[in-house]
């Protein structure tokens, strides 16, 4: 052991369980390798939410779809899709006041505004039970007269099924064929219109003759009365019908006036073949 100053410095060989001296290393180099840790938030790039990022492919776009109308990818099925029970369920997702207002407004046929008040939401559910509540008045108000007036008589009554077939034929056949039809024409002279908007228009302008059917079978005893009723419900209908088109349909050109002409006539047409052949019982 030596002692110089006011250290004393020890020999390390001589002291029993001592720690070996370790030799100087020197200058040492560390390297750290690249982490792989991602920083946060990731870019927009990995498909994971951050500020200004859109969501991932994976999310729920359930309600984000239905907003704006458009989605950025393509339905599921593609045209098969039209085919499926989905396709038109927002087309019956209708309230009853919502209804009921159209309702109020195919009897007011002058206003012309019903185009207006439905072009952001068409509904099929109200066309569907007018054509279904026409059915089914004409089938049971028919049968219930024709069968009075048998047993009145004393003969023998026959329920009549073709009374059902016509009306179903006529009334649900109208409300399809027709606004197809006139899709296509208005397509054809570069004014195009909504099928569903159509359908729509078309299936409530039937509703007035629900309150023309029953005088028409049972309480009117007079024809010509019964024409009367049929002939003002046709022409309520036609103007209906008529009057909302006739903005959208003015954008044809020259033959606005011949396609609005048409229109009229055949809602009229309808009401004469109602008269004769589902609104007139014979006993």
């Amino acid at each position: 052991m030596m002692s110089g100053g006011n250290y004393t410095t020890i020999d390390s060989q001589k002291v029993s369980g001592s720690v070996p001296s370790v030799p100087d290393p020197g200058h040492t180099t560390v390297k750290f390798t690249e982490s792989n840790l991602q920083t946060f938030p990731p870019s927009a790039t990995q498909g994971k939410i951050s500020g200004g990022s859109n969501p991932p492919r994976d999310a729920d776009d359930t309600f984000s779809g239905h907003g704006n109308g458009s989605t950025d990818e393509p339905q599921s099925g593609g045209w098969l899709h039209k085919f499926t029970v989905g396709a038109y369920k927002p087309f019956f997702d209708v309230d009853t006041s919502d209804v009921v207002e159209r309702l109020k407004e195919s009897l007011f046929p002058f206003r012309g505004t019903f185009t207006e008040k439905t072009a952001d939401k068409p509904d099929l559910y109200g066309p569907f039970w007018i054509c279904t509540t026409l059915i089914f008045v004409a089938a049971s108000i028919g049968t219930f007269v024709t069968y009075i007036a048998h047993k009145w008589k004393k003969q023998e009554w026959n329920y009549d099924i073709n009374l059902v077939t016509w009306s179903a034929g006529v009334f649900y056949g109208y409300v399809t064929i027709v606004p197809l039809a006139l899709y296509v024409v208005l397509k054809y002279f570069s004014a195009p219109s909504g099928l569903v908007q159509l359908f729509c228009l078309y299936g409530y302008s039937l509703f007035v003759f629900i309150p023309a059917l029953v005088p028409n079978l049972s309480v009117v005893p007079v024809e010509i009365f019964r024409w009367v009723i049929a002939g003002v419900a046709g022409f309520m209908s036609a103007t209906f019908v008529a009057l909302n088109l006739k903005a959208h349909i003015n954008s044809a050109g020259e033959r606005s006036i011949l396609i609005i002409a048409s229109i009229f006539l055949l809602q009229l047409a309808l009401a004469v073949v109602l008269k004769l052949y589902i609104f007139n019982v014979k006993v």
